[in-house]
């Protein structure tokens, strides 16, 4: 994929303020599209250096994606990861899966940013973001309930996703050291 000609595409549609045509480009490029998937809407920006996308609707029917205004704002890799989340999401209202369970969308969506098992073609995230999201994936899992079929049921993931924080903790910490004289 070449990111600079993609980035060059993008600023068009921020120019132009076709911020929904932009998101709608993205997720054709990057094959995010799903049946169940209604189109995108706007919602209000939180800050400006914040970015909040949430994939709207009842579970078994169409969903709408919420982006903010300011969504092509924000790291490119960063953007991709969040829509990917939230198409994740769009899939698990579908009729088709129907997952019931917020935390358990939640962890799948935040699983999904770490390893990319549903789409492999989503750039990774720094290590920065990684950890950011493994945390919240984290917290979801815990909600599950302690020990219930559900925490059993990602057992493994969680094990990766654990894993997976450790090696970024340990890698900060052995870049980061300070010397003394």
């Amino acid at each position: 994929m070449n990111y600079e000609k993609l980035q060059f595409n993008l600023n068009a549609y921020k120019e132009t303020g076709e911020i929904l045509d932009g998101a709608r480009f993205l997720i054709h490029e990057f094959e995010l599209d799903d049946e169940n998937f209604l189109g995108f809407g706007f919602r209000e920006e939180l800050e400006k250096n914040s970015v909040l996308l949430t994939a709207n609707g009842e579970i078994g029917d169409m969903q709408e994606v919420l982006i903010p205004r300011n969504l092509f704002d924000f790291d490119l890799t960063l953007v991709l990861n969040l829509l990917a989340h939230e198409m994740l999401h769009v899939r698990q209202k579908s009729p088709k899966m129907m997952i019931m369970d917020k935390n358990e969308r939640e962890w799948q969506a935040y699983y999904e940013m770490l390893f990319h098992t549903n789409f492999p073609q989503i750039p990774e995230l720094s290590d920065y973001y990684k950890n950011f999201f493994g945390e919240k994936a984290l917290i979801y899992y815990g909600r599950m309930g302690e020990g219930s079929e559900l925490q059993l049921k990602y057992l493994q993931q969680k094990k990766e996703v654990e894993t997976l924080l450790k090696k970024i903790n340990n890698s900060n910490t052995s870049t980061s050291s300070v010397w003394h004289f």
